[in-house]
């Protein structure tokens, strides 16, 4: 049985709504044009564009303390992949999903037989060794690629080496790598030769790599370790990048960042040096909250993107990263969220194509820091909408895909066939 949203639902929920678009579309188009720029050759570089969706992020996240289940949450990854697929099915821009092992561990051709129905692929793998596992010989409690024992690092090393094996058999071509390993007390651990049993581990799944695969690794500067994390910032990162190989990369999750740190500059340096590998998309309050992308800090969104098609126009070196959100949705649906977020990676990408270059690369040679400053505020002002909107019906999408997915009732129908789930418990989901 599929819950997919019926074509009627959306066909009829597009025709309200065309008129308006085409009147908005064509002005704007119109007001671009004064500028130089070409509204169509816009709309067809941000309907080519697609950003990864989690499996993990169409469930109810939580919080330390407690989880509020929805209703109709995924029961397995099939059910996980049937809501991923209406998001694509509506926003046009989430062609492949991201699996996170054990979570999402299944029969393969099963895997791909369900992900290729609902017209998806695959992106990255995600290993997982911040959390023991029913059955597995040791715990990670005191680290997993970097612990002091080394039967606890080969254990670690063999999950991931069955991630790629996974991967390989369903269509992925890289490895994403995230460990919680740390320390919460000053001297609990050796900072150096944590270090090196790290990169030791990390050599041995570097190693197991197909030669067409990529492995991102990926920092975080607190959590679950409170004192010292063993990846805890670019520099580390990139320092691993440069240590492993050419096929080892950098992976930038916008909410893992001291306050105030500079991400875009971040960006900026891991492309001048051909390790930037991706990014897990989401916002930010106060640390590594996971929220909706752009919900917070749009305008910093838009500026990372703008280094992105800076390299993109400019064809930087092995320039190729991947993109994917990576949020935890505690109070909103995350079917609805996860949509939402698209269309804010979307709109910034857009936002950036807007950016007059020529004149922005001239007004920072003669130092004018006033006019650079207002040339990419002139792009990151401009409502992008109609292009993002127009893409997607053009594409078979919804003009506007959250009103679609609720006038279809996806929710409620998902609810009267996946059973209810308990809430109780705490801890972050």
């Amino acid at each position: 049985m599929t819950l997919m949203i019926g074509s009627d639902v959306l066909e009829k929920d597009n025709a309200a709504r065309k008129a308006d678009l085409a009147r908005d579309y064509d002005s704007l188009g119109e007001r671009l044009a004064r500028r130089g720029i070409d509204i169509n050759a816009v709309k067809a570089k941000v309907a080519a564009y697609g950003v990864a969706v989690p499996s993990w992020g169409v469930g109810t996240g939580g919080t330390r303390f407690a989880r509020f289940p929805g209703a109709g949450e995924p029961r397995h990854i099939f059910d996980k992949l049937e809501d991923c697929g209406v998001i694509q099915q509506l926003t046009r821009a989430t062609p492949s999903v991201s699996l996170h092992i054990p979570w999402d561990k299944a029969d393969p051709a099963d895997l791909k037989a369900k992900a290729d129905s609902l017209g998806l692929g695959f992106d990255a793998m995600n290993s997982n060794t911040f959390q023991d596992q029913a059955g597995q010989a040791h715990s990670y409690k005191f680290g997993s690629l970097s612990h002091t024992d080394a039967a606890t690092r080969a254990q670690a090393v063999e999950h991931n080496i069955e991630c790629i094996e996974l991967g390989r058999a369903i269509g992925s071509k890289a490895l994403t790598v995230w460990i919680g390993d740390g320390s919460n007390f000053p001297g609990q651990a050796h900072f150096t030769r944590q270090f090196e049993r790290y990169l030791e581990a990390a050599r041995q799944i570097y190693t197991a790599l197909p030669e067409d695969w990529r492995l991102f690794t990926e920092h975080k500067m607190y959590e679950p370790a409170f004192y010292s994390t063993v990846v805890q910032d670019w520099g580390t990162n990139y320092l691993i990048a440069q240590e492993l190989g050419p096929k080892a990369f950098c992976l930038v999750d916008l909410g893992h960042h001291a306050p105030n740190v500079n991400i875009e500059m971040i960006v900026a340096r891991l492309i001048q040096f051909g390790k930037l590998g991706g990014f897990h998309f989401n916002d930010s309050k106060y640390g590594d909250d996971d929220l909706d992308t752009g919900s917070i800090d749009p305008y910093r969104l838009f500026l990372v993107f703008n280094e992105l098609v800076d390299a993109e126009t400019r064809k930087a070196p092995g320039f190729a990263p991947s993109h994917m959100l990576d949020q935890s949705h505690n109070v909103t649906d995350p079917i609805e969220s996860l949509m939402a977020s698209a269309m804010e990676v979307q709109r910034a990408y857009a936002q950036a194509l807007l950016v007059d270059r020529k004149a922005l690369d001239g007004f920072q040679d003669s130092n004018d820091a006033l006019m650079a400053t207002t040339t990419l505020k002139a792009a990151f002002r401009t409502d992008v909408e109609p292009i993002l909107a127009m893409a997607r019906l053009e594409s078979g999408g919804a003009i506007d895909p959250v009103s679609t997915y609720r006038a279809s009732g996806y929710r409620a129908r998902a609810a009267e066939v996946r059973p209810a789930v308990s809430g109780a418990g705490g801890g972050i989901v």
